[in-house]
């Protein structure tokens, strides 16, 4: 039997561009749920495994603020990415009948998630796609008591989440609580798993599926991809690897763009991201520098003149 996956999903502000493609790759996903609290819009059409529940962003703090018992008042709504270890806790009442729970961002094309989650994975008791960190933009948790608390864990977490400013404690904190040190090399961390139950039980995985992220690609090279194929629920690259997902953070936005790639972000140069010629998604398309385009059979990105 099937593991039941349930991601929570606060966002606040304005559906970005891209967000129908995002919906359309939750919907080929159809045995995982997605759960939005939002002040946004409720599409038309969102597939049935994505849930909204709309409130404000002020009604979203006074929430918090009860639920952690601290005065929650960002200056952004980016400090959200803080609450992410406590989501469990803060919206627990969803959480009844599910196995596990996370997190996840929406600059993100999913690609056949359960051929990654599989039987044989879903018996740690936490899931990153990154070897050395909590990936803050896809990440699970085992659905139990604690790992809906392990936030408590984080040093004097109250005053940092009152704290009006992001300071990472998805991938900060929370990632020192599960592995110790990101310094700690990886097969020494392996070998402390054989004496450390708890260790043992965190699978930290490199999916590779951000790109032009500071971790070299596969081969070792810093070479990723700059083509990704979306098809049915299918997500490949041009030698044909399916692949988990695609985080295309460093296209969209130069925040965490390293600087050898440039000033601006590829698609801040774009004067749209959504070529006009996609219309029909079940025809595919392909995510680049360049955008969302259409594909052809020969996994080429068409792009309109």
């Amino acid at each position: 039997m099937q593991k039941k996956l349930l991601f929570l999903m606060p966002y606040f502000g304005k559906w970005p561009e891209w967000f129908p493609l995002y919906l359309e790759s939750c919907r080929w996903n159809p045995t995982i749920d997605w759960l939005f609290f939002t002040d946004c819009p409720v599409p038309e059409n969102a597939p049935t495994n994505v849930k909204f529940i709309s409130m404000s962003f002020p009604d979203y703090q006074q929430l918090v603020s009860e639920r952690l018992g601290i005065s929650f008042q960002p200056e952004a709504a980016y400090k959200i990415c803080d609450l992410k270890p406590a989501f469990g806790f803060i919206h627990q009442e969803y959480l009844k009948g599910y196995d596990y729970f996370g997190f996840s961002d929406i600059d993100i094309i999913y690609g056949n998630l359960r051929a990654f989650y599989t039987n044989e994975v879903l018996r740690y008791n936490t899931l990153s796609t990154h070897a050395d960190r909590v990936s803050g933009h896809l990440f699970l948790f085992k659905n139990d008591e604690q790992w809906i608390n392990v936030f408590r864990k984080i040093p004097n977490w109250q005053e940092l989440m009152t704290q009006p400013s992001n300071l990472c404690l998805d991938e900060g904190w929370l990632t020192k609580i599960l592995l110790g040190s990101r310094r700690i090399p990886p097969a020494i961390r392996q070998v402390w798993g054989i004496f450390d139950s708890d260790k043992r039980n965190h699978l930290f995985q490199e999916r590779f599926s951000t790109v032009l992220a500071p971790l070299p690609w596969k081969d070792g090279r810093d070479n990723y991809p700059n083509k990704w194929f979306w098809y049915q629920g299918k997500l490949t690259i041009e030698s044909g690897e399916e692949m988990m997902y695609l985080h295309f953070m460093n296209w969209k936005s130069n925040q965490y763009l390293r600087k050898h790639y440039g000033e601006r972000a590829a698609w801040e140069l774009l004067p749209q991201i959504i070529d006009p010629n996609l219309t029909d998604f079940s025809q595919g398309f392909c995510i680049s520098h360049l955008g969302f385009t259409p594909f052809n059979s020969k996994n080429s990105c068409l792009i309109s003149a």
